[in-house]
């Protein structure tokens, strides 16, 4: 690729494992795609470079943004600081992504120009991705690469992540908090979707062992037990081998049936009385929206987030949702003022919670409702303008020499 012009803008390289089209993109890629991509383009320009999966384009614009791809997770770090390198008399900062994989800037990047975009530790999600020694190894290994990037400013999406890495020795005046949020305009209540007539839960989000779709299982196997008629959809990305492996045994063993809706399967309204776990996969926009607003509660069991966008989405089209009490998911729901809290994170303590949406009526009217004003304070248009602003912040702190 050609080397960067400046074009009298301030030029931002953004460094990612992932971007927002990569197989496996989550949250964190969308919330840098969502942010990145709403800067003013007469004033910013935006690079973003990472890795490139078979049969993606080496160079590609989306939003605005211009996506540059090369290699693999370890190839991807050298590739990235050449980059930088032919480059680094006309880029004014780049925000490295740290989001399991790391692109180690400081050793690279001068101080002025670093920005470290974080969305949560990983912590006890190695617990779930490896197995001693290695769970062991990953855990003290983040703890000593969080080292590397103490002086720089800090970009993360929740509370609860600033304040454990002050804990770690971050400034907290060099934190700046911007906050997910969803790309639709919040439906008015007229809008809602007509609830369905039995206890219908739904589960949005990808097949990772550590966002606890096997607790959801789990806890509403047990639901089914004093519900017969309850429902549970699960809308997300299929993974064949994990339902393979930790799900369709869940189902045999209290006999619920397992429905895998096709592709284009979004009209399928037969299927409802004719199993008991609907497996949608990827769906549009609309129909996950649609999917949402029908269901009673979002379940969200997952040991760690930096936040929790199908929470957002969900308090947005009228659905409160049940969560772990883990970082950063229980700032999505306002601490369980906008949603419920498990009082363990656990399957009883899941099941409890699921139970409370059913039999306490009003709780639940005051919960969704609560829910809904909440999710409807978060807004993509927002993180770009908290982004511009923390960019000028750090301009004029450069401009007047502040070492702060």
């Amino acid at each position: 690729m050609k080397k960067i012009e400046k074009n009298g803008k301030t030029i931002l390289l953004a460094l990612s494992w992932r971007d927002v089209k990569s197989p496996g993109a989550g949250g964190a890629e969308v919330h840098t795609y969502e942010m990145l991509s709403r800067l003013d383009q007469k004033r910013y320009k935006v690079y973003h470079f990472s890795m490139r999966p078979k049969g993606m384009a080496e160079c590609e614009e989306i939003g605005g943004i211009t996506y540059i791809r090369y290699g693999n997770p370890l190839t991807v770090i050298f590739g990235a600081r050449s980059f930088y390198r032919r480059n680094k008399a006309n880029i004014d900062f780049v925000i490295d992504q740290c989001n399991t994989h790391r692109f180690f800037t400081p050793l690279w990047v001068a101080h002025r120009k670093r920005i470290f975009y974080i969305h949560q530790l990983t912590r006890e999600i190695w617990d779930y991705s490896a197995r001693p020694p290695l769970s062991i190894i990953g855990k003290l290994t983040e703890e000593w690469m969080l080292r590397l990037n103490r002086r720089d400013a800090v970009i993360t999406v929740s509370e609860s992540t600033k304040q454990e890495l002050i804990d770690r020795g971050y400034r907290a005046d060099r934190i700046k908090i911007i906050y997910n949020g969803v790309s639709f305009e919040p439906w008015k209540r007229e809008q809602w979707q007509e609830k369905e007539p039995a206890p219908t839960f739904i589960y949005a989000g990808r097949y990772s062992p550590y966002k606890g779709i096997d607790v959801a299982v789990l806890a509403f196997a047990r639901l089914k037990k004093s519900y017969p008629g309850a429902k549970l959809w699960i809308i997300g990305k299929k993974d064949p081998a994990y339902v393979e492996r930790k799900l369709l045994p869940i189902c045999e063993r209290f006999h619920l049936t397992w429905v895998d809706i096709p592709e284009g399967g979004e009209a399928a309204d037969t299927v409802w009385e004719q199993g008991d776990i609907f497996s949608w996969g990827f769906v549009s926009e609309q129909v996950k929206l649609e999917l949402l607003s029908r269901a009673w509660a979002l379940l969200f069991p997952s040991v760690r987030e930096g936040w929790g966008i199908p929470i957002t989405e969900a308090g947005c089209v009228g659905t409160p949702s049940v969560v772990f009490a883990s970082q950063g998911i229980k700032e999505a729901v306002n601490d369980g003022s906008a949603g419920y809290v498990c009082k363990e994170n656990s399957v009883h303590g899941l099941l409890e919670q699921m139970k409370l949406v059913i039999l306490d009526k009003a709780m639940y009217s005051d919960k969704r409702d609560k829910a809904y004003r909440y999710s409807s304070q978060f807004l993509w248009d927002k993180a770009g303008q908290e982004l511009e602003r923390y960019l000028t912040e750090i301009q004029c702190r450069a401009l007047s020499g502040s070492r702060r």
